[in-house]
């Protein structure tokens, strides 16, 4: 395994994280956990283990994560993991608090060397972290030492981001940065400023559902796999220390082996690849279009029928160029079901006629691709839309 120093916890991390979203039982806190539940999710982590992936990263609101770790964690000797679990904020400290203490009853531990604010993704949950006490409390809990590290998570909006990194009060942060998604580079910087530790979310399946990836993205990638140059392409950029494997089986390992053998020459692999996916979305909508289409793209706060139009558009170029019909309609559809966690609504007031085209355009005065929108807003539906999404957590139960 290859570490890497994360920030300035000094904690000498593992490029490959074991999250734990993926391989528990049920998202449902109460559910019974049968034998074979255990045992998948004790031999996925063991496997970790045995790579060296020795970063385990769970949360209060992984369903049965906690509770199923916590049943044989203890008896790993505790220097040989490093622990990450995350709390949402909370309206008051003493809420925030008790969600902790509940964290620590069921992994059996007396410590977690890094704690996370679970969604700071809006005003909202910021006032809730900064104004209302979560920070205050977790602040509390690494005086008394049951905390090592405070850190935050992330699916917000990048200025919210590089704002929460700026303050000064953040060890690390966890959030999304992949080739598919690079508009957090921003944040990566004001990160690195701050000598923060770095985790990125999810690569391989909000990273372009690299599992199951198109035969275009295949033919791209090649010689590498599409989920080996993914996490290649986020292993070259300076800052960044690990990534979050959201294993679900203990042969979900088996693909970063190979990563893990071609790390020191990240940059060289990946350059060519990068240059011919680049090429293959110039030529599916356009340069002038890739180089140019969000300046000035209105916030899904101020378009009509709360649009996400920055989101659908994305998706959109993804399909074009790379086939990725199938992994925008996962998130096309999360549109309007996944509150600010994936915030705004996709183009169906528009296709159904609660929005019209006029009032669209009028929103969009002054965007110099102005009059691609409308059909592309319509295209996007006609492929993406289908049966409503929700986030993973509201979706098991």
């Amino acid at each position: 395994m290859i570490t890497r120093r994360f920030g300035r916890t000094e904690i000498d991390m593992p490029v490959l994280t074991c999250g734990g979203m993926r391989y528990q039982k049920a998202w449902s806190n109460d559910a019974e956990i049968d034998a074979e539940a255990q045992e998948n999710l004790e031999t996925t982590v063991r496997r970790g283990l045995e790579m060296g992936a020795r970063h385990i990263e769970t949360a209060r609101g992984y369903g049965t994560s906690e509770m199923q770790l916590g049943r044989f964690l203890p008896s790993i000797p505790r220097d040989q993991f490093i622990l990450q679990t995350k709390i949402s904020p909370k309206y008051n400290k003493i809420e925030f608090l008790s969600e902790f203490d509940k964290s620590m009853r069921l992994l059996g531990m007396d410590y977690v060397d890094l704690l996370g604010i679970h969604g700071l993704n809006n005003e909202e949950t910021w006032k809730m972290t900064v104004e209302r006490g979560s920070l205050e409390a977790a602040q509390e809990l690494k005086k008394q030492g049951r905390v090592r590290h405070i850190g935050f998570s992330t699916h917000g909006p990048t200025e919210l981001i590089a704002r929460a990194c700026a303050t000064g009060e953040f060890d690390y942060v966890n959030l999304h940065w992949y080739y598919i998604f690079q508009n957090n580079a921003p944040a990566l910087i004001e990160a690195a400023r701050q000598d923060m530790g770095v985790l990125i979310i999810s690569p391989n399946d909000k990273g372009g559902k690299l599992y199951e990836p198109t035969e275009k993205l295949v033919d791209l990638c090649a010689p590498l796999s599409p989920m080996r140059f993914n996490a290649l392409f986020c292993l070259a950029r300076p800052g960044v220390h690990t990534l979050s494997i959201g294993v679900a089986k203990p042969s979900d390992w088996d693909e970063h082996l190979g990563t893990l053998e071609r790390v020191d020459h990240a940059q060289t692999l990946t350059e060519p690849i990068v240059q011919r996916l680049d090429q293959a979305m110039a030529d599916a909508v356009g340069a002038e279009w890739v180089r140019h289409w969000s300046e000035d793209l209105p916030l899904w706060q101020e378009t009509p029928g709360e649009i996400n139009l920055h989101t659908i558009i994305w998706l959109w170029n993804l399909a074009k160029a790379f086939d990725m019909t199938e992994y925008g309609a996962m998130r096309y559809n999360l549109l309007g079901n996944g509150g600010h966690w994936f915030a705004g609504q996709n183009a169906a007031k528009l296709a159904e006629g609660q929005v019209t085209e006029e009032e669209i355009l009028r929103a969009l005065n002054g965007y110099r691709f102005a009059d691609r929108v409308i059909p592309i807003l319509r295209e996007a539906h006609d492929l993406m839309a289908g049966e409503e999404k929700k986030r993973l957590s509201q979706s098991e139960s």
